[in-house]
């Protein structure tokens, strides 16, 4: 993905992407630009059923979006974990390490990396929304 104004046009894009969302019912974001290119995000998504995205980005827009480092930790309204995409290399068995992705708590599967919107549009549809 290209986005312009580098990292400041990618806070920007987050922004909107989760501004637009219907299913959304509250949402914590906090930026942090590093250099021009660079920057890490963290949010707190709040659902309108209850369920909670917890999410961390650490990006790279010099040649194109690139995630250098990521967590998305998708838990019901309970707080059980429904499924967490993440980089940390404690799986280095999988074909896609250190990328996978856990199903619940125990369950864990090679997964390419991620974006937030794909993830956002899967747990729409987990959702119903």
């Amino acid at each position: 993905m290209k986005v312009r104004g580098g990292i400041a046009g990618y806070f920007e894009h987050i922004a909107s992407l989760l501004a637009f969302s219907r299913s959304i019912q509250s949402q914590d974001i906090r930026t942090e630009k590093r250099t021009p290119t660079e920057g890490y995000l963290r949010g707190d998504v709040l659902f309108k059923d209850g369920s909670r995205l917890h999410f961390r980005e650490l990006v790279s827009t010099d040649l194109g979006v690139q995630l250098v480092s990521y967590a998305y930790q998708y838990m019901g309204e309970d707080g059980t974990l429904i499924f967490r995409y993440d980089d940390t290399d404690h799986f280095l068995n999988l074909p896609t390490a250190p990328h996978h992705k856990h199903l619940g708590e125990k369950d864990v599967i090679a997964s390419k990396p991620p974006d937030l919107q794909s993830v956002l549009k899967e747990i729409e549809v987990i959702i119903g929304a």
